[in-house]
């Protein structure tokens, strides 16, 4: 898949099975390389990469608190930049997600989205966290709750 520069046309399943390869992955803060380590924001990248070849902007060191020393949708604001945002409103009221798709997840309930994960099933995500490894887990309703954006990755076909 890595020879696949700039995806036209992007399957949900060809996403979910990129992401799916990346589980048991060590979380390593600020890190995106299959099997050695990778955040949540990292796992975004890896697979980003897969599709589209190289990032498109460098990311800048960012310490385990970053949202709470800004307080800026620094998260949301990357994702704008790079992904294909929709309505995640219907998400929080318990619309199925959609395979693929990437939520941005907000830590406290006023606080910025801070969590990073791509769905892999209407209930469940794939995502790194801090002490955990690369995993797929069932979406907690508290975590569907603070859903706070959405994203498809440019070029995917339903």
């Amino acid at each position: 898949m890595a020879d696949q520069k700039l995806a036209d046309r992007l399957d949900r399943a060809a996403i979910v099975a990129e992401a799916r390869s990346w589980i048991d992955t060590p979380y390593r803060h600020q890190a995106s390389l299959k099997g050695a380590g990778a955040d949540c924001l990292g796992l975004i990248r890896g697979v980003y990469r897969a599709f589209y070849g190289s990032e498109k902007e460098p990311i800048a060191p960012y310490s385990p608190n970053w949202a709470e020393e800004t307080g800026q949708e620094t998260l949301r604001d990357a994702a704008r930049r790079h992904l294909v945002e929709i309505d995640a409103a219907p998400f929080r009221d318990g619309a199925p997600l959609q395979e693929g798709d990437v939520i941005l997840i907000r830590v406290k309930d006023r606080g910025p989205a801070k969590h990073a994960a791509i769905v892999s099933g209407a209930d469940s995500i794939i995502h790194a966290y801090d002490r955990h490894a690369v995993a797929e887990n069932v979406l907690p309703a508290a975590w569907r709750r603070r859903i706070a954006y959405a994203f498809q990755f440019p070029g995917v076909t339903d």
